[in-house]
């Protein structure tokens, strides 16, 4: 279950035999049914997820008590709730796994330990983080930026399988409309 993760740290950096079984130590495998909260609001973060397969949102509830997709991840890919993740403090979201996930998962101490140990563990870690800043910004930009249909042709344009996997409340949702708004959108697309 660790290839992709693997394919991933050795695409950037130099690579070897005893980073390798480092990784295979401290990010634990870990599979989840369709539907599991494996992170709940109210609590804090207890660990940065690798989606090896399946699709994963992260969600919060707003104050009429609708939930709000915030990040969808499709695979590869991280996701956890960074900011109280690093910060070790209590989030407002949930991690869902809209279905089936097969994950690799490590703790807070056992990133800091693996960054300690080796460089290339330390490298990698600042980029994943950093493309999470730079995501969450261009979202929060294309919001504000873009019209409803085309945050909707882009989002299908980069992330195809999404339609196939992802129930369409939650790509609404994530797209900043209602589902009535997202149905008229693919409908005009199909014309």
């Amino acid at each position: 279950m660790h290839e992709k993760l693997l394919q991933l740290i050795a695409k950037n950096k130099d690579f070897g035999d005893e980073d390798a079984i480092l990784c295979r130590q401290f990010f634990e495998p870990i599979s989840f049914s369709k539907n599991t909260i494996i992170e709940e609001e109210g609590k804090v973060p207890q660990f940065l997820y690798f989606v090896v397969s399946g699709f994963i949102r992260l969600f919060y509830y707003n104050e009429k008590g609708e939930e709000i997709t915030t990040h969808i991840n499709c695979p590869p890919g991280f996701i956890t709730s960074y900011f109280h993740f690093m910060n070790e403090t209590i989030s407002s979201e949930n991690l869902e796994c809209i279905t089936d996930c097969d994950l690799l998962r490590i703790s807070k101490n056992q990133l800091e330990t693996i960054i300690n140990k080796k460089k290339i563990f330390k490298d990698f870690s600042l980029s994943v983080f950093q493309e999470a800043l730079t995501y969450n910004e261009t979202r929060a930009n294309e919001l504000a930026t873009l019209t409803a249909e085309e945050r909707y042709n882009k989002l299908i344009k980069n992330y195809p399988s999404i339609i196939q996997n992802v129930p369409l409340q939650y790509i609404a949702s994530f797209l900043g409309m209602n589902p009535k708004s997202l149905s008229r959108i693919r409908k005009n697309n199909r014309k």
